[in-house]
């Protein structure tokens, strides 16, 4: 695993020197967009929908929309004198039960990891958080953004977990939770305590479990590859000239129609396309 944050943890008095580890990865199987008759990549540009002209990255800002449709520009330098006050430090502020805590409010898991000079105050505070059968709260920046924070223990590690902020959490609003509630018999709650019961295990095993979905697609591309039908594409320099998606898809067309056969099939006809993504102000 490679460290994503250096920091401490800060206890009381004590400051514990740590590293941050994602404890978790998507193991999804990653496919790329392509044009389907030939596999070359469909490729995108940052591209200013006002002046009509690509923008480099160190040009790129932050932008905020309001709701009459005006932009409010928003720079690094902006940024930077917002106040973070647990910028590298994860202070911690109280503790409480973990059971106190819904699940609901969790969002990421990292591994804490002590630096070498730290390994005894941070076995301390490890095993504090055991005997105590506590969690720690505590607040951190990261990718500066500042977040609530639990730390506890798993497999002698201290894991630190992220949490949403209370007006984060959706409060559900359902029309039937206003309604008159059906009468459940109590031959009918019975039974469905039966059926939990004979579903009940003593500890949850999740090595039983597979994502069907992830083998399926994977036996699926090694077929593909082992039957040879697979698609070298040739390794081009972009054409400067080309600073759009449209203009993109019309030069791999365009190559594609002089490589193949006469007989090939027609390549799709044109299609107006917008490179600009429109979202709403409420998710910005």
């Amino acid at each position: 695993m490679r460290s994503m944050w250096k920091g401490s943890v800060s206890f009381g008095l004590v400051t514990i020197p740590i590293h941050l580890y994602a404890a978790t990865e998507n193991k999804n199987v990653s496919l790329r967009q392509v044009h389907e008759s030939d596999g070359g990549r469909i490729q995108y540009k940052r591209f200013c929908s006002i002046e009509g002209v690509e923008v480099p990255y160190a040009e790129i800002a932050k932008g905020y929309e309001l709701d009459d449709g005006e932009m409010v520009v928003i720079t690094d330098a902006d940024l930077e004198g917002l106040p973070l006050s647990s910028s590298n430090v994860i202070d911690v502020l109280e503790f409480v039960p973990l059971e106190a805590i819904d699940p609901l409010n969790y969002d990421r898991h990292y591994y804490l990891e002590p630096q070498k000079p730290a390994v005894k105050p941070y076995v301390l505070l490890r095993d504090a958080l055991q005997k105590s059968q506590q969690v720690a709260i505590a607040k951190v920046a990261l990718r500066q953004r500042e977040t609530l924070a639990l730390l506890r223990v798993h497999a002698d590690v201290l894991v630190m977990t992220t949490m949403l902020w209370p007006d984060e959490v959706r409060t559900p609003d359902f029309p039937f939770l206003r309604e008159d509630q059906p009468q459940i018999r109590a031959q009918e709650l019975t039974m469905a305590g039966s059926l939990i019961d004979s579903l009940t295990e003593p500890v949850f095993d999740p090595g039983k479990y597979t994502d069907q979905y992830r083998e399926a697609l994977e036996a699926l591309i090694e077929a593909k590859v082992e039957g040879k039908e697979t698609t070298k594409t040739p390794k081009k320099a972009a054409k400067s000239d080309v600073v759009d998606l449209m203009a993109a898809l019309e030069a791999s067309v365009s190559e594609a129609k002089k490589a193949r056969k006469p007989a090939a099939r027609k390549a799709p006809a044109k299609k107006t396309t917008s490179t600009r993504s429109r979202r709403s102000p409420k998710s910005a």
